[in-house]
């Protein structure tokens, strides 16, 4: 008896432990397929629109190993090729997220998309890649980058790193030339806000942009008043006002302008190019456009969630449903959205993010007597293609190819990595989207791909739907069905001195020879 039921036991443990494993593997494993997604070798594109940055034609597109080989109207293939019909539909180059936070260790949490979910996100909306933030540890740059590789194992589609600079001395400074000359990133970001963490001060941005400008390394920064920013959560904490509408309310677009101002005239004064994260206010908009007009080269980059919603999401009573739109800068109030869309289609600012920086209702709670420890961040890495086409292409503000020039194109271009991404072109990746024009889309928590389980975009409707997905050559997304498999996804080398760079040499020599300086002066002899 006692030997039965000593078997009874090892057989219950058996199968708890095997449901366990199950389980475990299935959530790692979501989305998997038993292949490298749905992959054949050669592939044919037929009948659509082929939407370039400067162009769009009826063709076929024709692709093989994972590359675009020709770009023609009624090529001709034989049976051993896949044929996806795309007639009355565009075939675009897949998105390129600029500003994304994965794995991210923020705010005593770490985000809930790591490399492999918030990637298959990215695919079902239509983005092909994307590039990450790489924070130092305790302000060392490579072992913030062997951090980042490590997490980047498990990448379903290409990605590239720019990297933040948090400290500065001689070691940082070595440090970022071992970057740009060795590992790929062609960027650096600094923090002007996130006092007693991630911020930086004047100095640092000067030694920092220097030495980005000897490079060939574009400058990014957070532009927000971190001094006055902590005095302003200071003062609504004074005032008893400690629920999300604090966060909002303690930095106000005064301060992202003024940091935009600047962060542009040290800019100018280093004579180095400059990116603009998160564009979110008109004050901040105001000050590109003026630098720009002036012939600065300086970049905005607006996120969708400024594009789309505002800030009165923020004094919703239920404290789950405002804190899940805390970010910063923060979502302002109705008119930043639409100057910042009339921005876009005229040029003034440049291409379009998300700052994909997602927190669950759980790590958003930590907050919940005090705004300061809510965890900012939004989605967005799933929905921007979708929103951008609803908010802009629908509404008559952008053509076309304006969005493929937003979405992807601009991107590839500023970070060297144009024509390999960013187009419909022979050679380049075939890293492709096919958009139904006359096809909808619902956004909901329960329907999208990231683990997060809220949605700031909750149930919004729109036209365009992105139907297929192919990155790499591999069809990943069809008939609302995401085939994607972990480690297949490519680290994407990113070149120093890109277009923006074109000249700076000349207006530094120009600068020189209108010195007239030193002054020879004879010294008096009496």
């Amino acid at each position: 008896m006692k030997m039965v039921l000593l078997l009874l036991l090892f057989y219950i443990i058996i199968i708890t432990l095997s449901s366990s494993s199950s389980s475990s593997l299935s959530q790692s494993n979501q989305f998997c397929d038993s292949g490298i997604g749905s992959r054949n070798s050669k592939l044919m594109i037929k009948g659509g629109t082929v939407v370039n940055a400067n162009h769009k034609h009826l063709a076929d597109v024709y692709v093989e190993d994972g590359i675009i080989v020709a770009v023609n109207p009624n090529i001709k293939v034989g049976d051993e090729v896949t044929v996806i019909d795309a007639t009355g539909k565009f075939v675009m180059p897949g998105g390129i997220d600029p500003h994304t936070h994965l794995e991210f260790e923020f705010m005593g949490t770490e985000t809930v998309d790591d490399f492999f979910s918030g990637q298959a996100a990215a695919l079902a909306g239509g983005t092909t890649m994307h590039i990450d933030f790489v924070i130092p540890h305790s302000g060392n740059l490579t072992a913030g980058f062997e951090a980042y590789e490590k997490k980047a194992k498990k990448s379903c589609m290409d990605y590239g790193f720019h990297m933040a600079i948090t400290k500065w001395d001689e070691a940082v400074s070595r440090e970022m030339e071992l970057m740009v000359k060795e590992k790929g990133i062609n960027s650096f970001k600094f923090f002007m806000a996130y006092k007693g963490s991630l911020m930086i001060n004047d100095e640092l941005l000067l030694e920092g942009f220097k030495k980005c400008k000897s490079l060939g390394a574009l400058a990014m920064v957070h532009a927000e008043n971190g001094d006055a920013v902590h005095e302003g959560q200071n003062r609504m904490i004074e005032l008893g006002i400690t629920g999300p509408e604090g966060h909002a309310l303690s930095r106000p677009a005064v301060l992202e302008g003024e940091a935009t101002a600047r962060a542009i005239r040290l800019a100018e004064f280093v004579n180095t190019p400059l990116y603009v994260v998160h564009v979110m206010s008109i004050d901040a908009l105001e000050e590109i456009a003026k630098a720009r007009k002036s012939g600065q080269r300086v970049i905005g980059e607006p996120v969708v969630s400024g594009l789309v919603l505002d800030e009165s999401w923020l004094w919703h009573p239920d404290f789950e449903t405002a804190a899940k739109y805390v970010m910063s800068p923060p979502i302002r109030k109705r008119g930043h959205d639409k100057a910042l869309q009339a921005a876009l289609s005229t040029g003034v600012l440049q291409l379009v993010g998300t700052d994909h920086c997602a927190f669950n209702s759980t790590q958003k709670a930590f907050g919940i007597d005090d705004f300061r420890k809510i965890p900012n961040g939004v989605n967005g890495i799933e929905e921007r293609m979708h929103l951008v086409w609803d908010t802009l292409v629908e509404s008559g503000q952008i053509s076309v190819t304006d969005y493929v020039r937003l979405t992807s194109t601009e991107c590839a271009r500023i970070f060297n990595i144009y024509p390999r991404k960013g187009a419909i072109l022979p050679g380049s990746d075939a890293d492709i989207i096919i958009l139904n024009p006359n096809s909808s889309f619902e956004i909901t928590s329960k329907s999208h791909h990231s683990r997060l389980d809220t949605n700031v975009y909750e149930g919004r409707r729109g036209k365009g739907k992105v139907e297929v997905t192919i990155a790499g050559g591999r069809v990943v997304w069809e008939n609302d069905e995401l085939k994607v498999t972990p480690g297949v996804g490519r680290y994407i080398e990113m070149a120093p001195f890109n277009y923006l760079f074109d000249g700076v040499d000349k207006k530094d020599a120009i600068y020189l020879n209108s010195l007239q300086a030193p002054v020879k002066r004879v010294r008096s002899t009496t």
